[in-house]
């Protein structure tokens, strides 16, 4: 018999790439989909499972606990995957409370649930920031799980502390508990505020190519289906208790990523505009994924060159997609982010 697995954030970018691997690799679960639908929770991303017979859609937010409880009344789960959070670092500089409230209050609320009903099995997916970063000058030093926690930003604060209290969860009441920190995420439905399909879209369109200060800053990438396949073998298969690192091995300088965009769309690299730096900008980081491969014997498949073309020909495939998020609220928030920036 199978297993009903609420995915909250499940309209975003990992969560709907994630609901789409579940539906497609245990096709006996149940897949209910909770999401707030902010800016970059997409309906119309899910469109081609909403007939599905094993889905089901919700507009909820985790931070709502009367309505979280009444899901869980009603589906009785036996796996929540946690994915919804404020995710965006530059938004957090502007607006820190919103991701106190949905990362820490919103995980909160899960777990209280998943204590009052029961669950095989609660997981945290988090980030590789909340490990701080790395010195350029040693490409020798990695993340690991036993890496201390060492913030940079509201953001990756207010998602340490969702870690550290789904941990206290486990240790405290005996909540069955996994936490998964993940590198950047590339592939299809990435939202146009974060790098790779920012650059993508607006070379498409000859805009600038807005880059923080050299453009230096070094990112471990993994492609988002390797990602789900993490996630899903920690789920059904790590040990409870534990945190999983999940990285791509594929770092690569921010500026040498918008080159190879500028180089696979055929623009010229005079599109690229320097922009002052963010705030507390991370120059490193870097998992090292040891602990999930001797496990579990997870490995990354996707080879950043492989990756980053598929990408690239799903946002020429699928403007539909995107050319609606690319007005109105978006447009006016990526106006106030880079507008006054040029150097």
């Amino acid at each position: 018999m199978g297993k009903t697995i609420i995915v909250t954030g499940g309209a975003g970018f990992i969560g709907s790439n994630f609901v789409f691997h579940m539906l497609e690799n245990h096709q006996d679960d149940r897949i209910v989909c909770l999401d707030k639908l902010t800016y970059a929770g997409n309906l119309s991303t899910l469109a081609p499972v909403m007939e599905n017979p094993n889905f089901r859609f919700v507009k909820l937010d985790i931070c709502d606990r009367e309505g979280v409880n009444q899901l869980f009344e009603e589906e009785h789960p036996d796996i929540v995957v946690n994915f919804a959070a404020e995710s965006h670092v530059d938004r957090s500089i502007e607006n820190p409370q919103v991701f106190l409230e949905t990362n820490i209050i919103g995980t909160s609320v899960l777990m209280d649930a998943c204590r009052k009903y029961g669950i095989e099995r609660y997981h945290q997916v988090s980030t590789d920031e909340v490990y701080g970063d790395l010195p350029l000058d040693r490409p020798d030093l990695f993340f690991s799980e036993q890496t201390p926690i060492h913030t940079s930003s509201p953001y990756s604060s207010s998602k340490a502390g969702a870690d550290l209290l789904v941990l206290a969860y486990h240790r405290t009441y005996g909540l069955p508990v996994t936490v998964s920190r993940c590198s950047n995420n590339y592939g299809p439905y990435h939202f146009p505020e974060k790098l790779i399909p920012l650059m993508i879209i607006n070379a498409l369109n000859d805009q600038p190519l807005p880059v923080y200060g050299e453009g230096l800053n070094v990112r471990d990438w993994l492609y988002v289906e390797d990602h789900c396949r993490a996630i899903d073998l920690i789920i059904h298969r790590g040990t409870v208790g534990e945190v999983y690192n999940v990285g791509g091995h594929n770092e690569m300088r921010n500026i040498d990523i918008v080159k190879l965009i500028c180089k696979a769309l055929n623009k010229p690299e005079s599109l690229i505009t320097h922009v002052a730096d963010r705030k507390g900008h991370d120059m490193r980081y870097a998992i090292d994924p040891t602990k999930i491969h001797n496990e579990l014997g997870w490995l990354p498949e996707t080879k950043f060159a492989d990756g980053i073309q598929k990408t690239i020909d799903w946002y020429l495939n699928h403007e539909d997609w995107w050319q609606p998020i690319i007005s109105g609220e978006y447009q006016r928030y990526y106006e106030r982010m880079y507008g006054n920036r040029a150097e």
